[in-house]
């Protein structure tokens, strides 16, 4: 999807998508949440009707090699209808922000959340602790939605992820030790893939020259005129 490539002497470029293809990428991007939170929520009413049956059978265990594998599946359940709830939220609105700029991408990032949080807990937390729950993707899709738009040189992700990191920096406090009740692990680890994924799955394209039909950016400083580029190709000037 749209990024921006940084030109000499470190400034901003523009290198924006047409409005048409962020418009059918968001809409992906909605679908694809939606679907998830679907089946988080059927899987919840499967496990609530087993008595939490499947969070015991697969929650991640620290050193139990029996476990391992179910640190894809751990992100998918819950401990109870709070646990849920206060975790669709969240979930759905930093992985729409993380899933916009193109599906595909989101659908690594995502494995490498799952796999990045459950490792930690699997290599660190204490053996009689299980582990489930999907706020180990909510912290991995905050630290890539805060961080992306440094790594694609792109303005309009870049502001996104300061108005998310500044309304949200709360979040940090529950991905630190002494929080009980909470994996904080979980949450560290998820946060540290979302900020590996965001350098892992940044935009490499290099483009020149601006998008079909769109305005011509004003002369003068190139941050400006990408700026200018950025919003008028979403259709904001």
């Amino acid at each position: 999807m749209g990024a921006s490539d940084r030109g000499r002497g470190g400034r901003f470029r523009a290198v924006p998508d047409s409005p048409a293809q962020v418009i059918a990428e968001a809409r992906k991007a909605f679908f694809v949440m939606f679907g998830l939170l679907a089946v988080v929520w059927l899987v919840q009413l499967a496990n609530f009707a087993d008595h939490y049956a499947l969070s015991r059978d697969y929650a991640v265990v620290s050193g139990d090699l029996g476990t391992l594998p179910d640190i894809l599946v751990a992100p998918l359940l819950h401990w109870s209808w709070a646990h849920i709830e206060s975790n669709s939220g969240p979930l759905f609105v930093f992985g729409f922000l993380a899933a916009y700029r193109g599906v595909l991408r989101f659908l690594g990032l995502t494995l490498l959340i799952a796999v990045s949080s459950g490792a930690v807990v699997w290599f660190f937390e204490r053996g009689d602790v299980a582990t489930v729950g999907a706020s180990g993707l909510i912290f991995g899709y905050f630290g890539y939605v805060v961080v992306r738009g440094l790594f694609d040189r792109h303005l309009i992700d870049t502001l996104i992820g300061v108005v998310m990191g500044a309304s949200f920096a709360y979040l940090l406090t529950v991905a630190v030790p002494g929080t009980p009740g909470v994996s904080w692990l979980g949450h560290l680890g998820g946060l540290l893939g979302g900020l590996l994924g965001a350098w892992l799955f940044r935009d490499r394209r290099v483009r020149t020259g601006t998008a079909a039909g769109s305005a011509p950016a004003p002369s003068g400083d190139p941050t400006r005129a990408a700026l200018y580029q950025e919003l008028d190709d979403l259709g904001l000037l």
